[in-house]
């Protein structure tokens, strides 16, 4: 029996029930939503046979799974039958990893993704003569390995483009942004401002500042841009959460949320308008935590939020040379990353969340922020000794030969977006060197370690698209098919586990193991129905997938052809 199979034996992936397939007896209660004439992909291990083609909902859980003929006793009395003319049902897609406030800003801004610095001045040049005055202008996605003269930007050209005008333009991961002199003068930060521990203010040959700011260093003026209104972040929230649906997901791993955003998830959960299924990170700020922690982990009563997890930095992103490396940047000698968060703080917050009864999610890219968070995890795994602590490493992107097997050791969940692999290939090996692009974005190497892991996007710094990222998963390739063969293509997984990440190992991840990843009855109706089968077609026909339906806990909530 391979690695891989057994590592999605781990996942909860038990033979069919009897239900499954088989009678649809009295023991089924009155039906919610039928879904049939299509094809059901339980994820179950073997899949039922013959192929189920209808599954019906009740009260928020999978009732019932079977063949078309029995359905028919089922449509008698259901509140709602939708025929899906042969689309394929899945398990609900789940991000593992995203920032869902942060896509409603960044759909609420301005998009500057491609391009070139020129064209990015142009955009801010139009928003600037269509909001007058003097207010903030912001954006998100510009990257500069992706322009002809891969260097950072200046901020001359957004002074000449919207004079006197603060702007601030996020590069496309967050960890670095492109500011305007104005923007620089209403934070104070001079050639005379220092580096704020864990971040980087450029400067140029004089010592001026550039107007990039690297990790840490973008909050001295993101904290002086005026909040928006509740209203907006509420609005940003829905807007977010509709471009998920529509995209086929039914939950999303919210990764770092302070506790007023916390509080509009609640509101909008208690209204019935959430409409997605959110496993919420806490962020590492003290008036978050001092906020939650105290209450221990908590969820709404049908479990669409859940707050049990606690998100930490080790170092930054490798786009801007901030993830920490344990020897120098290939492509700029002298430079190992930045430390975004102080050892002494990860062991503290660590044991401070893990007493509370909460696990454990921290940002680590570099190999050197990976060593230092699997050491941090070992030794208050060992001084603790917490019950089933499903500690997690957020992106685990470059792990040194020595770190990989410890994950499966420590029983750490790698928590790892198939398409940063994708965006970041062209360039990644000459910022690692060829030796250590070996083991970057690991994941069928750490697959046959015994690790567990779950996969997501990290939208808005890639599209919020699971599809892309199953691609990315089996391929090692650009949609266009380059490079021929995939980079480091021994990395890549086949169809099934490849979906079984961006389903079953989410919910492992989220300790709904029991609840979610399968097309089974008794687990929670969260379905995503597409135009065809991700396990059928090649590689590259998984592109070409429509979602026709999305469902979470039994209701529709994005319907589009069927």
């Amino acid at each position: 029996m391979t690695t891989v199979l057994l590592a999605l034996m781990a996942y909860g992936f038990a033979a069919p029930s009897s239900t499954a397939g088989g009678q649809a007896g009295s023991g089924v209660a009155p039906v919610d939503l039928l879904l049939r004439g299509g094809r059901i992909v339980t994820l179950q291990d073997p899949e039922p046979a013959p192929t189920p083609t209808a599954v019906a909902v009740s009260g928020g859980r999978i009732v019932w799974v079977g063949a078309e003929a029995e359905a028919d006793r089922l449509a008698v009395g259901a509140a709602e039958v939708i025929d899906l003319h042969g689309a394929v049902v899945v398990p609900g897609l789940s991000d593992g990893h995203a920032h869902l406030s942060g896509l409603g800003k960044a759909l609420s801004q301005l998009a500057l993704a491609g391009g070139s610095p020129e064209r990015i001045a142009e955009q801010v040049r139009a928003a600037a003569a269509d909001c007058l005055g003097d207010g903030w202008l912001e954006g998100r996605g510009w990257d500069q390995n992706e322009w002809s003269v891969p260097e950072f930007p200046h901020r001359r050209l957004l002074d000449e483009a919207a004079p006197g005008r603060p702007v601030l333009l996020r590069r496309v991961d967050g960890h670095a942004a492109w500011v305007s002199s104005a923007a620089l003068a209403r934070a104070g930060i001079t050639r005379a401002t220092p580096d704020p521990a864990g971040g980087r203010i450029l400067r140029d040959a004089a010592g001026e500042p550039t107007g990039v700011l690297v990790d840490n260093a973008v909050d001295l003026v993101g904290s002086v841009v005026p909040a928006p209104t509740r209203e907006e972040r509420i609005r940003r929230v829905k807007l977010a959460v509709a471009h998920c649906l529509a995209r086929g997901l039914t939950g999303v791993h919210d990764a770092g949320v302070d506790a007023e955003t916390v509080e509009i998830y609640r509101e909008l959960a208690e209204r019935g308008e959430l409409g997605l299924r959110l496993y919420v990170m806490l962020a590492d700020d003290d008036a978050t935590l001092d906020a939650w922690l105290p209450r221990g982990p908590w969820a709404t009563h049908d479990s669409l939020l859940t707050v049990r997890a606690v998100k930490m930095y080790a170092d930054g992103a490798l786009g801007s040379r901030g993830a920490r490396l344990l020897a120098d940047y290939a492509d700029d000698p002298g430079n190992r990353g930045l430390a975004l968060t102080s050892r002494e703080r990860l062991i503290e917050m660590t044991r401070r969340a893990a007493r509370a009864g909460f696990q454990l999610c921290t940002h680590a890219i570099g190999d050197a922020a990976n060593r230092e968070i699997l050491d941090v995890y070992e030794q208050v795994l060992g001084e603790l000794r917490p019950r089933d602590p499903r500690w997690r490493v957020e992106h685990a992107q470059v792990l040194a030969p020595e770190d990989l097997p410890r994950f499966a050791r420590l029983g750490v969940v790698a928590s790892m977006q198939p398409v940063h692999c994708t965006s970041d290939m062209d360039w990644a090996a000459a910022r690692l060197g060829e030796a250590r692009a070996r083991l970057a974005y690991a994941w069928r190497s750490l697959l046959d370690s015994g690790a567990r892991l779950c996969w997501g996007t990290d939208f808005p710094v890639e599209a919020a698209d699971p599809l892309r990222g199953l691609y990315a998963a089996r391929t090692r390739r650009h949609p266009d098919g380059s490079p021929p063969g995939g980079w480091h293509a021994e990395q890549t997984v086949d169809a099934r586990v490849a979906l079984a990440l961006y389903t079953a190992g989410p919910a492992w991840a989220a300790f709904a193991e029991d609840r979610l990843g399968e097309v089974a009855p008794g687990r929670w109706a969260d379905l995503t129905v597409l135009s065809g089968d991700p396990l059928a077609v090649e590689p590259a026909g998984v592109l070409e997938l429509r979602t026709l339906l999305t469902v979470v806990g039994g209701s529709v909530r994005f319907r589009d052809g069927v």
